[in-house]
């Protein structure tokens, strides 16, 4: 299966019984639209946006690349494949495409490590990855995996927020990790219409044709191997988020963005939400 770069997330998509139909029916309208990596957790909702992402996939899981991720307060070796046994019975599933270990927290790296290993070899999952990890943690996963090797890095990526494009993102392409970034649009972050990088974020979104929301999902998945995975709670939204791919912003466009946002000088800890 291809992974396309923009794919879907979920987290705070549970609530009130309509929003969550809402969000179903997002989700579904997604597949349909390619947007089939759907990113879920047993920390959202406490467990039910897994049971929605089931609900929305039902009948239609070969389609999708599925992933999720272990809390780290669960995330010893036997506390691990707990975990994914619950995920997997909320998902409806048998297996995931992609486990992850939501941040580094209190258990040793290689003992979640080798209950992924575990995992993969008893068919529960297909890849593991991590979330949250600076280049060091990173190495550590990678050193503590014996016989498979770590798919990628989930990480906090948005237009005010590009300082993993300084040694991050260069180290997983260097080691074939993918990088998946959420938050796309940086919440209360979001570039206003009236601020500077907004203007251009307009200018540009007219040129072309789209919306600044596409633009911003465009730029974000222009590196190789760098994906997104945006949250939409309407079958609305997920069209729009649909539309951030299949074209390419010109180097001009690229580079009065990168003026308008730029990458920080110098090095500074791994932002995360």
């Amino acid at each position: 299966m291809t992974i396309p770069p923009i794919g879907q997330g979920t987290w705070m998509i549970e609530g009130a019984r309509d929003a969550e139909r809402r969000a179903v029916e997002a989700l579904r309208v997604g597949i349909d639209l390619g947007l089939t990596h759907i990113d879920t957790a047993e920390l959202y909702g406490n467990g039910r946006s897994e049971e929605l992402v089931g609900e929305a996939i039902a009948g239609r899981r070969d389609e999708v690349f599925l992933a999720s991720k272990v809390l780290p307060s669960n995330a010893s070796f036997d506390g691990t494949l707990r975990a994914c046994e619950r995920s997997l019975k909320r998902l409806g599933t048998d297996h995931l495409d992609l486990y992850m270990l939501h941040w580094k927290d209190r258990y040793p790296i290689a003992e979640t490590m080798r209950a992924m290993e575990r995992l993969i070899d008893q068919r529960q999952i297909r890849f593991a990855g991590v979330s949250n990890f600076d280049v060091a943690e990173v190495q550590e996963a990678q050193a503590a995996l014996r016989n498979h090797r770590l798919a990628s890095n989930q990480v906090l990526y948005h237009l005010r927020e590009r300082a993993i494009e300084r040694h991050l993102i260069p180290y997983c392409q260097e080691h074939q990790i993918a990088v998946v970034g959420y938050t796309p649009f940086g919440r209360e972050k979001f570039p206003g219409p009236d601020s500077a990088g907004g203007k251009v974020l307009a200018e540009i979104a007219a040129r072309t044709g789209r919306t600044g929301r596409q633009v911003i999902l465009n730029f974000l998945t222009r590196l190789p191997d760098v994906f997104t995975i945006p949250k939409a709670a309407s079958a609305e939204h997920t069209r729009e988020n649909a539309s951030g791919t299949g074209w390419r912003l010109s180097a001009e466009d690229i580079a009065a963005i990168d003026r308008a946002f730029p990458v920080p000088k110098s090095d500074r800890p791994l932002a995360m939400i």
